[in-house]
């Protein structure tokens, strides 16, 4: 059966634009998504991974390595294409791993196969979840009721990229590079504050309200469900078009600018949200410059990095388990539109800073050329592009609702829903 088309979910659109982001870029650290059972977390997630373009893998290797690529090739291949051999090839989709429930610690990392190892030296291993994740994603379905050490063991290979497994002073291991994302509902048990930050991004969901907008919701479910292909073939045109999108953000997710006054409103945001170790400032930098190449900007603006700390902020707040309700999405906004308003009156309408704390005397950056060269070195935005750069710095803080500053850019490109 087909998955479900992400473009076919109805609303969502903070929870839609989270997954975007990872997807566009994958080092930003992974999803958690949390809400009650029934408001389409784990169709999401699955419906993702059709969006992402395909890949290139070595023929037959379990672990998905790249034919051309050494940095993405398991420890012996890439020493045998040093050695000059080179690889049949071949194109695959994008591997979605779903980690079950009772799931052991071998069928996650995999095993080594110790009589072998003791007896003839020999070194096998038999690859678990991880390897097969490898260069895909990676879903954990209910990750709060997993034991604590697989959650562990599933971040730790997240952050590093490499899974290593260590028995009896025998060791292997292989590239294990995937995007982590886990839904959980919060009634059922919590997740521990050290596994939260570990997560990039974290959005929380909840059932559509709007009574028009369920008998859509129910009324395509049960078209789905009815005839799931030709259910899809009708969203196939939406569905291209986003994919689309998709991989021309992440071709330019490099070139995307990250102005030199953006540093310092980042730093400022999770100083104020007093938030543990620098893990909140890497992944608002990295879901900022994502969401500027999704909304095809050639730099990063306050907007954009307003919108990534809703993303990364709520659950990292000190004062919280892990509730996220009104209160922690409006102290996030205090402390967004709290920073932002601080940084930008230390600055006058040319960009000089006015104040010590701004840079020191004498440092200026002029707002207006910066804006034009980004335009003039990025074909993607013309010159109107750069006042429409400018008044968005000018109107941030200006708290829309997650999720609407790329669902609002994403109306006018893609073809319209039906």
């Amino acid at each position: 059966m087909k998955h479900y088309p992400f473009s076919a979910l109805i609303d969502q659109d903070a929870l839609k634009t989270a997954l975007l982001i990872s997807a566009v870029d994958p080092a930003v650290g992974g999803v958690l998504i949390q809400g009650q059972k029934g408001t389409a977390k784990s169709t999401a997630a699955r419906a993702l991974a059709a969006l992402m373009p395909e890949i290139a893998v070595v023929s037959g290797c379990p672990y998905h390595s790249h034919p051309d690529d050494p940095e993405l090739m398991t420890e012996e291949l890439r020493e045998r294409y040093e050695a000059g051999e080179r690889f049949d090839r071949e194109r695959v989709e994008v591997p979605l791993v779903e980690v079950p429930l009772g799931a052991t610690e071998d069928r996650v990392v995999g095993s080594l196969d110790m009589h072998a190892a003791l007896e003839r030296g020999e070194i096998r291993f038999r690859p678990g979840l991880l390897a097969q994740a490898n260069r895909g994603i990676l879903y954990v379905d209910e990750v709060n009721l997993l034991p604590d050490h697989l959650v562990d063991v599933l971040l730790d290979a997240a952050a590093s990229g490499v899974n290593r497994v260590e028995r009896e002073g025998v060791s292997h291991s292989h590239p294990a590079q995937f995007l982590l994302i886990g839904t959980m509902n919060p009634e059922e048990g919590e997740l521990r504050p050290q596994f939260l930050d570990r997560f990039g991004l974290c959005v929380t969901v909840s059932g559509v309200r709007d009574p028009d907008r369920r008998q859509e919701l129910v009324r395509r479910r049960l078209e789905y469900e009815d005839s799931p292909a030709q259910f899809a073939a009708a969203w196939a045109e939406h569905e291209r078009a986003l994919a689309r999108h998709i991989a021309s953000a992440r071709e330019a997710l490099h070139s995307i600018e990250l102005p030199e006054e953006t540093w310092g409103k980042i730093v400022e945001m999770a100083a104020e949200a007093e938030v543990h170790g620098h893990r909140a400032e890497l992944a608002i930098a990295k879901a900022a410059r994502a969401l500027a190449a999704l909304t095809e900007k050639p730099r990063v603006t306050s907007a954009e990095l307003a919108e990534a700390a809703r993303f990364v902020l709520p659950h990292r707040l000190r004062t919280m388990p892990l509730q996220l309700g009104g209160e922690i999405e409006e102290q996030v906004d205090q402390v967004i539109r709290g920073t932002l308003e601080s940084h930008e009156s230390r600055f006058n309408s040319d960009g000089v800073a006015s104040g010590a704390g701004a840079g020191g005397a004498g440092e200026t950056a002029d707002a207006g050329d910066a804006a034009d060269e980004a335009a003039q070195g990025n074909g993607r935005q013309g010159q109107s592009g750069v006042h429409e750069l400018q008044e968005e710095d000018a109107q941030v803080p200006g708290a829309a609702a997650a999720g609407s500053l790329l669902f609002s850019h994403l109306k006018k490109k893609l073809p319209s829903a039906r």
